[in-house]
């Protein structure tokens, strides 16, 4: 058993801490008030190849492991956690279409993700269907060789800025093999959006989507008709582990610099570090993230030694935004006064993974998957 990263990827993370520190870091909290992404953020991780990760090279991607894209995303999220939703959205569109696109999809749609000319979305949630996403009712109409699309996506990550969709839509009858995946242009007039006014990820753009006959092909099918709800699903398996990195590379961040604040805050004549009740809870914090980061990298690990990973990144989900937001809101209180400003990052990076705690899976979806692979289908909820 080695738990050392290999000497490139170490090399690899140090180079993306100092990138991350010096071009993103800068606009954490401007981008937050601003409310807006910045145009210039997708071209900037394009460049350093952070959109094409899982893209193979001959796609002008990365052909990186899931555990790379994993350490990528840990370290970007350290620095500014909304840009990892980059990475998590199109690494997970990215190895969907991979395992179940055509040569020619590929081709057409891979290379434009890769250097950062397509941002992409996946449209899988709806007003009424959210975990339960088998029951979804958006429809895909049957139209000569073609179909087209009516409905409602709604809390669509990056969703006021994607030009791309992964959009499942219902092409047959009810359950999960009754939905099918198309790769829909965003820019169609028959697409409108509406934006969210939230209270943290503000800069994302999440938004509804609003789909008034937009017509796909066969071209735009995403593997076979009925396959849509399987295939994405798969691969939310392992995109929930690097949601669990980016949340505890903010964390990380947090615990950092209240170390320091524990050692350079002085109260009743000594450091504040020295006294159990500032230390001790860091030291707890310190110890559950690190096993919550074992836990994620077992995940991708496993994704990428083609073994069963859904309880591992079941885990990662479910325990490494709740524990971030534990450490975060620490890390706030370790600050007093301080932390609680407006002018200190804590809050932002607290209201932010809090997001993460519903995004692609509940914690207690996160928990029924987990309790069926110790149990058995038939012995578990």
């Amino acid at each position: 058993m080695d738990f050392a990263l290999d000497p490139d990827i170490e090399d690899y993370r140090q180079e993306l801490r100092r990138f991350a520190t010096k071009n993103l870091a800068p606009y954490y909290q401007s981008d937050d008030k601003a409310g807006k992404m910045r145009p210039e953020l997708v071209p900037t991780l394009a460049g350093m190849g952070l959109t094409g990760l899982r893209i193979p090279d001959e796609f002008g991607g990365q052909g990186a492991s899931a555990l790379l894209a994993g350490i990528a995303a840990e370290e970007i999220g350290r620095a500014d956690f909304n840009a990892s939703y980059i990475i998590i959205v199109t690494a997970l569109i990215s190895d969907v279409l991979v395992r179940n696109g055509t040569s020619e999809q590929q081709a057409s749609w891979l290379p434009g993700i890769a250097d950062g000319t397509s941002i992409p979305c996946l449209a899988v949630t709806e007003p009424g269907h959210g975990t339960d996403a088998a029951t979804l009712e958006f429809k895909a109409v049957e139209n000569g060789d073609g179909w087209l699309l009516y409905g409602e996506k709604t809390s669509i990550t990056l969703g006021l800025y994607a030009n791309a969709g992964l959009v499942l839509a219902r092409t047959g009858g009810r359950g999960a093999r009754g939905v099918s995946a198309f790769y829909v242009n965003l820019d169609d007039e028959r697409v409108t959006r509406a934006g969210f006014d939230d209270f943290g990820g503000r800069s994302n753009g999440r938004a509804s989507l609003h789909f008034d006959g937009v017509r796909v092909t066969r071209a735009e099918l995403v593997g076979e008709i009925g396959d849509g709800f399987v295939s994405v699903m798969q691969g939310f398996d392992y995109s929930r582990a690097i949601i669990g990195l980016c949340c505890l590379g903010t964390a990380q961040a947090a615990l950092d610099e209240t170390l320091q604040w524990a050692r350079d805050r002085v109260t009743f004549g000594k450091p504040i570090g020295t006294f159990q009740g500032v230390a001790f809870p860091l030291a707890e914090c310190a110890t559950h993230m690190r096993g919550a980061r074992l836990v994620c990298l077992e995940a991708l690990w496993k994704k990428d030694n083609d073994l069963e990973h859904s309880a591992e990144a079941a885990m990662a989900k479910f325990w490494a935004p709740k524990l971030s937001a534990e450490v975060i809101h620490r890390c706030l209180l370790t600050f007093g006064h301080l932390g609680y400003a407006s002018e200190s990052p804590m809050g932002q990076r607290l209201r932010d993974v809090i997001g993460l705690e519903i995004g692609d899976g509940t914690e207690q979806v996160s928990k029924l998957v987990i309790s069926r692979a110790l149990l058995g289908r038939e012995f578990a909820p």
